[in-house]
Order: structure tokens, then C-alpha cells, then sequence
């Protein structure tokens, strides 16, 4: 048995059957080492480990039912556990089109106001100042959410509707840069990564401690920053 597992190695096992354990039992030494080297060899069944080696618990869930909606119910902390990539695809994305729907807005006022033709007339008052097309409408939105001010372009008073769309602009951002940025200022400030620079020892010895058989490893950290109070929990399977 040992030579098989030396020539072969553990990741087989040695299947033998009632009929020729049996008729091991009628023959010599010599035959009997030659009839258990012929044994069937079958390849062991690798077990899936219950924690990786970097320390994630290899679990799963599976049919909870309706999981879109149980995420979408906590859409905060389903941002905040996206990878990366996705976290900057839908930021950038959030915030292209929130700026092009605003300045949409912006545009669709100065064309039903008729701004965009009497623009350039010198008595004519426009909702907003210096706005020609499009592009203009554009900028004027970046520079008012962004709170440049470059001055060129401004709201005047003869434009209710486009103070009522300004105070709505500013509650949108508001509300816009508190719930990205703070998902964003939440993934970064997580110490995920903190678990690389902890070390465990390849090896695990069970040795006697305070009278009783224990199972011992190490743990090393490997940054200067020290843990205050930092608790680790083992899981055993049997």
C-alpha cells in the first residue's frame, strides 16, 4: 500500500473487492504483493474547501427567490459591494446622464422662450444670458453645478420657470453627489485588502497545551500598523 501511494501519490485511493480480498488469503507472500500492486487504482475526489486560503468562506445561496428585488431594495450597500469597475462605470455613467438631461432642460426653455433666435438682439432680455444652442446650455449647466461662475452666463429675473428649474438642478446634485460620493468614500475606506498582509503559517501542528491536545498555527502581520483588538475566528470541520 505504501508503494502504490509512493509511486502514484495521495491523490488516488485503492479500491479492492470482496472476491479478490478473498483470494489473497489462499496464496503466498510473493503473489500476494504482485495481485495488490494489479489493484484497481481510482482517482480520489477532491473536496471543495469550505474557506479559501485567503480566508473567504466558499459558500453560496441559491434559491432565495426574487433576488433582484431583495437587492435592489438596499441599492446603497449592493453599489457598495460591486467591484470596482463597475463602481466607476456606473458613476460615470450617473453623472453623464444627469448632466445631459439637465442641460437638456436648460435648452428646451431657451428654445420655447425663443432665446436661441433673439439671443443677439440688444433689448430683448433672454431666461438666460449668452445661451445659443446646445453647447452653450451645456456649459452653463457644468459652471452652475460646479459652482464656477465665470460670469458670462447668468439667469435673469424675467425667467421664473428657470429659477424653479435652477433650485430643482441644485436639490438633484445635491442628492446625486451625496449618494455616489459617499459610495464611493465607503468602498475605499473598506480593509479588504487589509487580509493580504496577514500571514498563516503553511503548517499546523497539534501539540500538547495546559494538559490537553491542541491545534496550533501562526499569524503574522506584515505592516507596521498595529491591530487594537483584533479577534480571529477558526472554523473546524469534521
Amino acid at each position: 500500500m505504501s508503494a502504490l501511494r509512493r509511486k502514484f501519490g495521495d491523490d488516488y485511493q485503492v479500491v479492492t473487492t470482496s472476491s479478490s480480498s478473498a483470494g489473497l488469503q489462499g496464496q503466498g507472500p510473493q503473489q500476494q504483493q504482485q495481485q495488490q500492486q494489479q489493484q484497481q487504482l481510482v482517482p480520489r475526489k477532491k473536496r471543495q474547501r469550505f474557506v479559501d486560503k485567503n480566508g473567504r468562506c466558499n459558500v453560496q445561496h441559491g434559491n432565495l427567490g426574487s433576488e433582484t428585488s431583495r437587492y435592489l431594495s438596499d441599492l446603497f450597500t449592493t453599489l457598495v459591494d460591486l467591484k470596482w469597475r463597475w463602481n466607476l462605470f456606473i458613476f460615470i455613467l450617473t453623472y453623464t446622464v444627469a448632466w445631459l438631461f439637465m442641460a437638456s432642460m436648460w435648452w428646451v426653455i431657451a428654445y420655447t422662450r425663443g432665446d436661441l433666435n433673439k439671443a443677439h438682439v440688444g433689448n430683448y432680455t433672454p431666461c438666460v444670458a449668452n445661451v445659443y444652442n446646445f453647447p452653450s446650455a451645456f456649459l452653463f449647466f457644468i459652471e452652475t453645478e460646479a459652482t464656477i461662475g465665470y460670469g458670462y452666463r447668468y439667469i435673469t429675473d424675467k425667467c421664473p420657470e428657470g429659477i424653479i428649474l435652477f433650485l430643482f438642478q441644485s436639490i438633484l446634485g445635491s442628492i446625486v453627489d451625496a449618494f455616489l460620493i459617499g459610495c464611493m468614500f465607503i468602498k475605499m475606506s473598506q480593509p479588504k485588502k487589509r487580509a493580504e498582509t496577514l500571514m498563516f503559517s503553511e503548517h499546523s501542528v497539534i501539540s500538547m497545551r495546559d494538559g490537553k491536545l491542541t491545534l496550533m498555527f501562526r499569524v503574522g502581520n506584515l505592516r507596521n500598523s498595529h491591530m487594537v483588538s483584533a479577534q480571529i475566528r477558526c472554523k473546524l470541520l469534521k
